[in-house]
């Protein structure tokens, strides 16, 4: 069974490698993620058969480069999905000004919000009204360096 709290970070690797990174190096770099963090994440990701690792030669030697599968793309749908709908419901309960609820969806979901910035699914502005609404520091559940300087949010 996979941990939950890694459903989002697969997602964001997974983006990733979709999106024409297929290095491990750089994969770490645009995921912002440790190299053993993402060690552990890619072989997960292939043990599911999400991904694919294959070796290519080339002249400096043998290339690795990992491909995402089609079981691996749907996957990612599912999950950018599922991260859309956690959004949806932050901002109900924003609405309905239900600060109890709020806070505790919060604190139950708070591994989901780099994936959201990640994807541009929430917008900062109404992320800030809400950690304002129940008196929460947002730097506690999310990095200033996980948030790209030029978000405008989705």
């Amino acid at each position: 069974m996979k941990n939950m709290d890694d459903g989002p970070k697969e997602a964001v690797v997974l983006a990733t490698i979709k999106a024409g990174i297929k290095s491990f190096d750089k994969i770490s770099k645009v995921a912002n993620m440790p190299t053993n963090e993402l060690e552990a994440v890619l072989e997960k990701l292939e043990s599911r058969n999400l991904i694919a690792v294959n070796e290519k030669k080339g002249f400096l030697g043998i290339k690795i480069e990992i491909n995402i599968t089609e079981n691996g793309e749907k996957t990612l749908k599912d999950q950018i999905q599922e991260l859309r709908e956690k959004w949806k419901q932050m901002i109900r309960l924003y609405q309905l000004e239900d600060k109890q609820k709020l806070q505790a969806y919060i604190d139950e979901n708070k591994n989901s919000f780099k994936p959201m910035i990640f994807f541009r699914i929430l917008d900062m502005a109404n992320f800030s009204k809400m950690f304002g609404m129940v008196n929460l520091d947002m730097a506690e559940y999310i990095s200033p360096k996980d948030i790209p300087q030029d978000i405008d949010g989705g």
